[in-house]
């Protein structure tokens, strides 16, 4: 018998395992030294930012608060994947967050995954603000080099607001960096000329708007103009490709909406912050119009905004709440605009650079008016959305003035950088002199602002007249050091320092609503006697208070103690929540206190209409509820006033804590 051997395996020419070798250890060793053509400092100054932002989001990760309310939507999610899916506060899905749950999803996959804790829930935020460096530092890199880019890393990562809400559970990190995803796509579009980056541009903003809602469309208006005005393709082409990429980002952006209020009302949870609980008016209400113009909102005409971030008006990124937050580069960023847009000027209407600019430019002027004008509802953390603007213009207004300052023939460019530096420097003076009786880091910073300061302009100037270049690179550098040393005071303080996870803020207190990690006005302490993202233990103190400002008097007075909780837990009779209260600042407590589903009925401000008198029947009656706390006489004509009277003629008072009803 004759055996036939198996067929030979087909070989691979020896020369392209020799090849390959080379290829692969090339890639690796260019992840730390960088492209050939660039500079050998390059990719260390890279590595070393990144590290430096990944220092500054994650030090010291135990005094991380977080925000009581979001935590709570997290846990409530590792133990339902309905309440996950929704984004409710309690695992009983009473009632969502007042965000869409993009964001949530991804902490909570991370809690699920890893366990719910302190990291698990930071990290996902921690990568996203160090992610949002990188992709920013390459996007500037690509048009102007790794001198711009570094540039506009450091200033991200030192930009005081970036830093407090990165050490933070609220959604604007992860926004930031979807947003940043969006901007990178849509740049290799207008490179380009290709309809998939835009689409997958498209598909990034979506995603940040379900991670919270109208704030991601600010940038749009910027994104639609580059395309189509620098876009690599005829007229007609770039219409289509717009046409085609906003469906792609009505699509990304709609389908958890849509699908939300498709399921009847009965079949899931409230929409927390809605007037007739639908998503599509937490978009255009709450969330949308209603953070404008105030009218309308629930929360959002309180004092013309005026209760976190100062009034209303042009100046208001620059008031004693706002200035150390986000506003040390920002006269620097405008001279840079307007600079470089004249430079670029002639320049074929597909030019990258001039297109770059106009990106940038775009995202910093849009959010500077959205936020410096609106009248509804704002917290000085919002404007970290316009961070990476405002610093990607530094670094290339760094590169692009200080090139025209030693090479443009026009008198004119001698002082425009020196002028840029000058401005900037007095205005980081001003700031730091405003808190440099605050401790020492300030005083320090504001001596060193002042001093690279001046050393900076008067070394520009001599470099200039005298053409010594060794010197104007010199006076470059104290002028890094001069627009830095605000900002990196108070990042470090943000880094070292336990914040207000309602409110996050940097720095010292400058006496406003806003500064220091300052309370919410109105607001519950949220405090829970134990660190942010620690599994609940049924022991310590929730010291919790009510909002002050009562759904019909439901719960706002009353102090939820840890005896109570106790009390209820040992009470609970197989109930699905353990206790119904007015607000969900009351209601995350508890649920991070106790572990167990809380009823919020009236959602964050107290005044949702989550719960009816037939609603809160149906609940006792099925056995799925059998505590509530109420105070106060209510007010008449409400649906909330009928609740309180309700409960009081038909429930039982526990005498040992106030305002504590058994029902059923």
């Amino acid at each position: 018998m004759t055996t036939l051997a198996p067929p030979p395996a087909p070989s691979v020419p020896e020369g392209r395992h020799r090849a390959a070798v080379p290829a692969v250890r090339s890639r690796l060793r260019g992840m730390f030294t960088g492209a050939p053509e660039d500079p050998r400092w390059a990719r260390p100054a890279l590595w070393a930012i990144l590290v430096l932002a990944t220092a500054l989001y994650a030090w010291n990760l135990s005094s991380v608060t977080g925000n009581t309310f979001y935590d709570a939507a997290v846990w409530s999610g590792t133990k339902s994947w309905k309440a996950f899916f929704f984004g409710a506060l309690d695992s009983g899905s009473f009632i969502t967050v007042d965000k869409p749950p993009f964001a949530l999803w991804v902490m909570g996959l991370s809690a699920r995954l890893l366990g719910y804790g302190t990291w698990q829930l930071m990290l996902p935020m921690v990568a996203a603000g160090t992610g949002s460096v990188a992709l920013l530092y390459r996007m500037v890199k690509r048009d102007f080099g790794a001198v711009a880019a570094t540039i506009a890393g450091l200033a991200l990562t030192l930009t005081p607001i970036t830093v407090a809400i990165t050490r933070d559970t609220n959604p604007d990190p992860v926004l930031v960096f979807l947003m940043l995803l969006g901007a990178a796509a849509l740049m290799k579009a207008v490179r380009t000329g290709r309809l998939m980056p835009l689409v997958w541009s498209a598909v990034a903003v979506g995603f940040a708007f379900n991670t919270k809602m109208m704030q991601a469309y600010v940038v749009l208006p910027a994104f639609f103009l580059v395309y189509l005005w620098a876009a690599r393709a005829g007229l007609g082409r770039r219409i289509r490709n717009l046409a085609v990429g906003t469906v792609a980002l009505v699509v990304s952006s709609a389908w958890w909406m849509v699908v939300v209020d498709l399921v009847p009302a009965s079949s899931r949870p409230y929409i927390g912050g809605s007037t007739d609980n639908t998503v599509w008016d937490l978009v255009i209400g709450y969330n949308g119009f209603g953070r404008i113009f105030g009218a309308g909102s629930s929360v959002g005409s309180q004092g013309n905004g005026a209760g976190f971030g100062g009034e209303a008006g042009l100046y208001r990124l620059f008031n004693s709440i706002m200035g150390g937050q986000i506003s040390w580069l920002i006269p620097f960023a405008l001279v840079a605009l307007i600079g470089g847009l004249v430079l670029r000027g002639r320049a074929p209407r597909t030019d990258a650079k001039r297109a770059a600019l106009l990106l940038w430019g775009g995202w910093f002027v849009l959010h500077y008016l959205t936020f410096a004008l609106a009248e509804g509802t704002f917290h000085p953390y919002y404007v970290t959305a316009m961070a990476p603007g405002v610093a990607a213009l530094a670094g290339i207004g760094a590169v692009m003035l200080h090139k025209a300052f030693r090479e443009g023939s026009a008198a004119k460019w001698a002082w425009v950088l020196p002028a840029a530096v000058a401005v900037s420097t007095v205005w980081a003076v001003v700031l730091l002199q405003r808190v440099s009786g605050s401790g020492t880091p300030y005083t320090v910073a504001e001596v060193v602002a002042g001093v690279a300061g001046a050393v900076a302009v008067t070394g520009l100037l001599l470099g200039r007249f005298t053409e010594r270049q060794r010197l104007t690179g010199i006076a470059a550098l104290a002028a890094a050091v001069a627009l830095l040393a605000g900002p990196a005071a108070y990042s470090a303080s943000a880094a070292t320092s336990s914040t207000n996870g309602t409110n996050p803020t940097a720095g010292p207190s400058t006496g406003g609503m806003g500064g220091g990690g300052g309370e919410r006005p109105g607001d519950s302490t949220n405090s829970a006697g134990r660190s942010m993202g620690q599994p609940p233990s049924g022991t310590g103190s929730t010291g919790t208070q009510g909002t002050g400002r009562t759904a019909g008097g439901m719960g706002g007075d009353s102090q939820v103690s840890s005896a109570m909780i106790s009390y209820l837990k040992k009470n609970q009779d197989g109930a699905t929540w353990l206790v119904a209260v007015a607000t969900d600042q009351t209601a995350s407590s508890i649920i991070l206190e106790s572990g167990e589903p809380v009823i919020s009925m009236g959602g964050w401000s107290g005044s949702d209409n989550a719960m009816t008198l037939a609603k809160l029947k149906s609940l006792v009656k099925s056995g799925k509820l059998r505590y509530i706390v109420i105070s106060g006489d209510g007010g008449q004509g409400s649906s909330n006033s009928a609740i309180s009277t309700w409960v009081k003629k038909n429930g039982t008072a526990v005498s040992a804590y106030s305002g504590l009803y058994r029902l059923g």
